[in-house]
């Protein structure tokens, strides 16, 4: 007897600095199991590249193959980062186009007194003024059509996670390639 492959799901969380979105990836890949593939800007761009947040860089060609590459060998995939519309939006846009019905966006609207209050408590809060981080927010940059579920700050990490866990379909984690 031959089985299928699960279908995988692309969960996508944008939000500002300090929004909650890397602890709530963490989270969703320790709750659901092995077959997460967690995707994260900051670790592509500034790490694997070295390279500044602009339109056309390096980096969202980079993260675009690398969602389609860990969905099209089976993980469930989280992508998660500021990616302002501005500079991503095309790139998601073409990633929701060509996994219809298998996408789920969420955007984690922190104001911007919480994201200072949230930063002061990180290990680098020192290294980035409140100038710089003023400069980066920008309010509800929403995807357009309305795709996006927007998950208000007052939601906790755990409602959060549950909320994803949820929408997606991935509250059941399912027997991956490769074994647990």
């Amino acid at each position: 007897m031959t089985t299928s492959p699960p279908v995988t799901q692309l969960v996508v969380l944008r939000g500002n600095s300090a929004s909650g979105k890397s602890s709530v990836a963490a989270g969703l890949r320790e709750r659901y199991g092995r077959g997460i593939a967690l995707v994260s800007q900051d670790v592509l761009r500034r790490e694997v590249l070295r390279e500044r947040d602009m339109p056309g860089a390096a980096n969202i060609g980079l993260i675009d193959l690398t969602v389609r590459h860990a969905l099209d060998h089976g993980f469930h995939t989280v992508l998660e980062g500021i990616l302002y519309v501005a500079h991503y939006g095309d790139m998601l846009t073409g990633l929701l186009a060509d996994y219809p019905g298998r996408s789920h966006c969420f955007y984690l609207d922190v104001p911007f007194e919480e994201t200072l209050a949230r930063h002061a408590t990180k290990s680098f809060a020192d290294e980035i003024t409140e100038s710089e981080l003023r400069s980066w927010y920008r309010p509800l940059d929403l995807l357009p059509g309305g795709v996006e579920t927007v998950v208000p700050a007052d939601s906790s990490l755990a409602a959060t996670i549950d909320q994803v866990l949820r929408v997606s379909g991935l509250g059941v984690p399912a027997e991956v390639p490769g074994g647990r």
